[in-house]
């Protein structure tokens, strides 16, 4: 058994358009004073009314404004290839940008690969993927061989050896001023 061709309801704009051809038609006669009463331009009267003469009250429906084709859109490769990048190497926008520039030949911004990642769901990498950035100085490496338990330095006073101390002095190199390194 088929079903009966049954048109849905007309929105509320698609009812309001029709409602000015309505007022046009059997009110007034005259297309400029109906535009003023309902506050619409006679432009947009005539577009909806010839599409009330092509299609009925159908053709009043709102309609998509997307465009229906995007010649500047990212091409489905390209978007391939930043999916991988995301999900296999955990890039980010700029990395993945500087790495299909050099290995593609493919130049896309920072930001256009963000929009994409955006759009995806896939813009901020779960917590259990996030690169952790090591903190500054992860990789110093103190010497204390020869340096004086705090224990046995004189009360009152934090810092280092006394003068009048006979504590062995450091056998190390002193610190470099100018950098703020000390010698291995």
């Amino acid at each position: 058994m088929s079903k009966p061709n049954v048109t849905p309801p007309l929105d509320r704009e698609a009812k309001r358009r029709l409602a000015v051809i309505r007022h046009v038609e059997d009110v007034t006669g005259n297309v400029a004073m109906s535009c003023r009463y309902f506050g619409i331009s006679r432009q947009a009267y005539y577009t909806w009314y010839r599409r009330y003469q092509a299609k009925g009250a159908e053709g009043l429906r709102t309609r998509s404004k997307a465009p229906k084709h995007s010649p500047n859109a990212t091409h489905v490769e390209v978007v391939g290839k930043i999916i991988y990048l995301r999900q296999s190497h955990h890039f980010g926008p700029e990395k993945i940008a500087m790495y299909l520039k050099r290995y593609h030949d493919v130049t896309i911004s920072k930001s256009g690969v963000r929009r994409i990642l955006n759009r995806l769901n896939m813009g901020r990498l779960p917590t259990s993927q996030r690169y952790e950035k090591q903190l500054p100085g992860h990789r110093v490496q103190i010497n204390v061989k020869f340096i004086e338990p705090l224990a046995s330095m004189p009360q009152g006073r934090r810092g280092g050896p006394t003068s009048t101390s006979s504590s062995p002095r450091s056998t190390t190199a002193p610190a470099c001023a100018s950098c703020g390194s000390t010698p291995r």
